[in-house]
């Protein structure tokens, strides 16, 4: 059983900021929260942002120089500032993790994020 805590979401002005954080633990597991991922209504789960195994940073082209991801090894946890938010990044995000040992993916419940003036 792989438990989420993520929070930060809400509805912001567009130009304005936000703070996304995901915590990620599970029973008997290593379980590594790794990044996040967002999906608008009728559109498919994209990467916004994640760390890869090596500790390198991915990030969609659509946030570049908007959003920074982060990570706090002692918490295990991942943070996603949001700068400069525009309208097109409202959606609801979803932080993803991964098991060290088995490889295999688990997603949290999602937050939703509302860019809107």
């Amino acid at each position: 059983q792989v438990q989420f805590v993520e929070s930060g979401g809400g509805l912001v002005q567009p130009g304005g900021s936000l703070r996304l954080s995901c915590a990620a633990s599970g029973n008997n597991l290593r379980i590594f929260p790794m990044g996040w991922y967002r999906q608008a209504p009728g559109k498919q789960r994209d990467l916004v942002a994640a760390f890869t195994t090596r500790g390198r940073t991915n990030y969609a082209d659509s946030v570049k120089g908007r959003f920074t991801i982060s990570r706090d090894n002692a918490k295990n946890t991942v943070y996603l500032q949001m700068n400069s938010l525009k309208a097109e990044d409202t959606a609801v995000y979803y932080c993803n993790a991964y098991d060290v040992d088995t490889l295999k993916d688990y997603w949290g419940q999602g937050t939703q994020v509302t860019v809107s003036s």
